[in-house]
């Protein structure tokens, strides 16, 4: 079965333009057309497009995504290096998650401080900034 860019676009819930664009950058190739000019989508396309928009969503480079598409199209042999990409990735995503997890908990920390002030358990956040730079200035 095909599908129109409408459709496509439709099924992946983005819109035509980034399919187009996909396409422009070499992302999508053996893209079909009809007698009109009109691009005809197959599920495997619309099956990249949705794995490119997860890699996408992680930060992964347009130059990346087109490197690992010139490597497909040279087979199987090409194997190894897509695993090297994408474990390199993998190892940065990885990274990235653990500062992300540190930052979430120190936002989650902060407002539970918040919390506390509101509520009269702690003193304001204003007046131990007065008491540290009190401190600061008796040991110069």
């Amino acid at each position: 079965m095909t599908f129109s860019i409408k459709e496509a676009s439709e099924r992946l819930g983005c819109l035509a333009h980034k399919i187009r664009y996909y396409e422009k950058e070499g992302l999508l190739p053996y893209i079909q057309r009809d007698e009109h000019g009109n691009r005809l989508f197959e599920q495997e396309h619309l099956d990249w497009m949705r794995l490119m928009s997860c890699f996408r969503a992680t930060g992964m480079k347009v130059s990346t995504l087109k490197q690992i598409v010139r490597l497909a199209l040279d087979g199987d042999s090409t194997i190894p290096e897509r695993k090297t990409i994408l474990n390199e990735y993998k190892e940065d995503l990885q990274r990235r998650q653990h500062e992300l997890a540190e930052a979430l908990e120190a936002v989650n920390n902060k407002l539970a401080i918040y919390e506390d002030i509101e509520k009269g358990k702690v003193p304001s956040e204003s007046d131990l900034l007065d008491q540290m730079e009190s401190i600061s200035k008796n040991n110069r």
